[in-house]
């Protein structure tokens, strides 16, 4: 029965519209701009991902017994309250658990989850030190390529356009130096 359910499902027009087959980038593009402005007018403040990261790491040293409270980083008072405030009622938190989650359900109903094999060491520490670069990169530009690139350019602010230029350029060079020394 659950085999006759996913068939009927799979040869639905509406699901290979809505689902299956990939949307167009200039839908992408007009469906991210409407979640920026809803997510400014209902936050109160322009998209972001990475700092929310950063809280959860105080977040979980706290709850091990550490205290962030004199690191420079969390030493303002809006750091403070967001800290206060707690890990559910942060918007940026449930704004990174629903992309996860809708990333998540999109993969799962368009059957493209797969597990892949790591192939080689090499693998690893490729993604591991890429992982660790843009991490630290996106904190000490105060902003990942969502909250500087496009929420900077979508607040006419000359600081996207700039990161945008050294995005591409750190592309282009990460690019060249992933195929010398880890392919």
């Amino acid at each position: 029965m659950l085999k006759k359910l996913s068939d009927t499902i799979a040869a639905n027009d509406y699901y290979k519209l809505w689902l299956k087959d990939a949307w167009p980038y200039i839908t992408g593009a007009i469906l991210l701009s409407v979640f920026q402005i809803v997510s400014l007018a209902v936050a109160g403040n322009p998209w972001g991902v990475s700092a929310a990261f950063a809280n959860w790491g105080a977040w979980i040293y706290e709850a091990l017994g550490g205290s962030v409270g004199k690191w420079y980083y969390f030493s303002s008072d809006g750091a403070q309250a967001v800290l206060e405030r707690g890990f559910l009622r942060d918007p940026a938190t449930i704004r990174n658990l629903g992309i996860i989650a809708g990333a998540l359900f999109s993969v799962l109903i368009a059957s493209g989850f797969k597990v892949k094999q790591i192939k080689t060491k090499k693998q690893v520490v490729a993604a591991t030190l890429g992982g660790l670069l843009m991490g630290y990169g996106a904190r000490i530009a105060f902003g990942c390529n969502i909250g500087a690139l496009f929420s900077g350019i979508s607040m006419l602010s000359l600081s996207g356009w700039v990161f945008g230029a050294f995005l591409f350029l750190g592309a282009v060079i990460g690019s060249k130096m992933l195929v010398k020394f880890f392919m």
